[in-house]
Order: structure tokens, then C-alpha cells, then sequence
């Protein structure tokens, strides 16, 4: 009952947390833009467009009175339209988020497969060459731009030894796409047994994703060797020696556990971010998320688009942590009460 009762207090307290950022975004796109219609519109919209779209979207308003019924439609499912081909903004970024939920998946997996591993690793040879040749490596990654990461990548990868696709989610002869059942290309590939489908996008998956994963691995690895060399300390593993337990067993189970408690919190905050968009991963790499929507629709003024991108972004963080709240609860149940 306590950890149901601390869920709870985390989900009511998501709600100020959502209505403070949005609130905050949506201010500032009002005041880094001057005339978001005419902007919208276009430098050549004659004036009764851009004055239909005031009306539409309540511009001519106060902004605590736009905020509200900008609030309202996000929560009737009315995002917009765009202004090019009319298409509703709210199913344009279902098309385009079930991508980024694939890159940003894939990503998360590779950064827990070789993030934690390598930070035990570190641990237990502490100050040995096998630790400074880690900390160099996620140093080295958690320290470069992304689009250096992504651009050497490319081209060592894909361009100088032609290992993996430079670019895109599919190729585009040869290959026959599966159909849309999660919209995530190579799990709609696997579901009908599509293998030609699956082994290419899987290949045009592993570049853009281990370079999403390359810039956050790091520091997971320095989390959970500080976790690990911490709590090595205390004098309950110390009892556990005494009682004559291997080192494999206190490492395993009472080391690893309660410094996994640290390492939760900061994938959750990777998660988050990886949910938000990777837009310099999906820009580069042409990948078809809602970050390379999302450039697009800045390029383009398209300001339903970038309010409703920053919506989802803010989701994702937000849900993100929530779920490192609730996993970090369940390993330390101290936390619940």
C-alpha cells in the first residue's frame, strides 16, 4: 500500500509539473514571436488569412486566456492543422513517434547492455588499467558534440567501410515494407515474419542508435561505478563477507541492487530525453521521427507543429521519470513510505 500511495502522490504531482512547462513554453513562443499567424502564414498570406488564423487559434487574445484554450485543445485531441497540406498536426506526429520510440528503445537498450556491464567492471578494478581504459572511453563519449559522433560515424561506418546504411529507415528498392501494426518498422517486421524487411531495417537501425546511445552511456557508467565503490563501504556487505558468502554473491546480490537504485534515476532521465526527439540524430541520419519533424516544422513556421512536438516532449520527460520513480521505489521500498 505504501509504494501504491507514493505512485499516486506522483501522479497528481505530474500535473502542476506539466501545466508549469507548458505554461512556459507556450509564453515564450509568444514572445520570441511576434505575430505567430503572419508567421504561420507566410511573408506572402493575404491580411484575411492570417486574420482567420488569429481567430482560429485565439491569438488576438491575452495570453492566460490562449494558454487555456490551447490547453483545451490539446486535451479535445485539436493540435492544429497544416498549413500546407491541411493535415491534422496531432496524426502527423503519431505517423512520426513511433519511429523515435524505436531509435529512442534501441538506444536505451545498448546504453543498459554495455553501460551497466562496463560500470561494474569498473568498479571492481578500481584504479587498474582495465578502469582508466573505461573512464577514458565514456569520457571521450559523453564529452563530444553529437553531430561529431554521429557525422565520424558515418563516416568510418557507412561511407569509408560500407558496414551499414548511411541514412533512412528502409531501403528503398528491394525491399518490400511490412505493414503498419506498431508503426516501428522492425517490430512490424518481425510480427509478420517479414525477414528480408527486418534484417534491413535493423541494419538501418544499429548506426543512429548506437550513436544516440554513444552520448549517454557514459554516464551511466560513471553512475553505477560510484554506486557500485560507495556501497561496497557499507558494513552490511562487510557482514556478508563475514558470513561467508563468495565475492560473486555479495557483488550480485546486495552490491549491484543498491547501486542500481542510483543508476534507475539516471536512465530515467536518459529514457526522457530519448523520448523527447533525438533532433541531431534524426536530422543527420535522416532518421523518420518526431525529431526530424520537428526541424521541419521550424523550418517551415509551422506553429502548430512546434507546439504540439513540445507537448509530446514534455510527456515524454515527464512519464520517463515517472517510471524511474516508480522502479527506484520498488528496489528501495524506503522510498515509499
Amino acid at each position: 500500500m505504501g509504494l501504491i500511495r507514493y505512485v499516486l502522490r506522483r501522479l497528481a504531482s505530474l500535473i502542476p509539473v506539466v501545466l508549469g512547462v507548458t505554461f512556459i513554453t507556450f509564453v515564450l513562443s509568444r514572445v520570441l514571436v511576434a505575430d505567430p499567424a503572419r508567421a504561420w502564414a507566410g511573408p506572402k498570406a493575404p491580411p484575411s488569412v492570417v486574420a482567420q488564423l488569429a481567430a482560429s487559434y485565439h491569438l488576438n487574445q491575452p495570453i492566460p486566456v490562449q494558454y487555456f484554450y490551447y490547453m483545451r485543445d490539446i486535451l479535445l485531441g485539436n493540435w492544429g492543422t497544416n498549413p500546407i497540406d491541411g493535415r491534422s498536426v496531432l496524426s502527423e506526429i503519431s505517423g512520426y513517434f513511433p519511429a523515435t520510440l524505436e531509435l529512442a528503445l534501441a538506444a536505451f537498450l545498448i546504453t543498459i547492455i554495455f553501460g551497466i556491464p562496463l560500470g561494474v567492471l569498473a568498479a571492481l578494478r578500481q584504479d587498474k588499467k582495465t578502469d582508466h581504459g573505461i573512464r577514458f572511453l565514456y569520457l571521450a563519449g559523453f564529452s563530444s558534440p553529437p553531430f561529431f559522433i554521429a557525422l565520424l560515424l558515418l563516416e568510418v561506418v557507412a561511407y569509408y567501410f560500407g558496414w551499414l546504411p548511411a541514412g533512412g529507415e528502409l531501403s528503398a528498392l528491394g525491399v518490400t515494407p511490412p505493414p503498419n501494426i506498431t508503426g516501428m518498422i522492425v517490430v512490424d517486421s518481425l510480427l509478420t515474419g517479414n525477414w528480408a524487411a527486418f534484417w534491413d531495417s535493423l541494419q538501418h537501425l544499429i548506426l543512429p542508435a548506437t550513436t544516440l546511445a554513444l552520448l549517454t552511456f557514459g554516464l551511466v557508467i560513471r553512475v553505477t561505478r560510484a554506486s557500485m565503490l560507495e556501497v561496497s563501504q557499507k558494513e552490511f556487505v562487510k557482514a556478508s563477507y563475514a558470513k561467508g558468502l563468495t565475492k560473486r554473491q555479495v557483488v550480485t546480490n546486495h552490491i549491484l541492487r543498491n547501486a542500481l537504485i542510483s543508476t534507475t534515476t539516471i536512465l530515467g532521465l536518459i529514457l526522457g530525453a530519448f523520448l523527447g526527439g533525438a533532433i541531431v540524430i534524426e536530422s543527420i541520419f535522416q532518421w523518420p521521427g518526431i525529431g526530424l519533424y520537428a526541424v521541419n516544422a521550424i523550418d517551415s513556421f509551422d506553429y502548430p507543429a512546434v507546439m504540439g512536438v513540445t507537448f509530446v516532449f514534455t510527456l515524454g520527460v515527464v512519464l520517463a521519470n515517472l517510471l524511474a520513480d516508480i522502479i527506484y521505489a520498488y528496489l528501495n521500498p524506503r522510498i515509499s513510505l
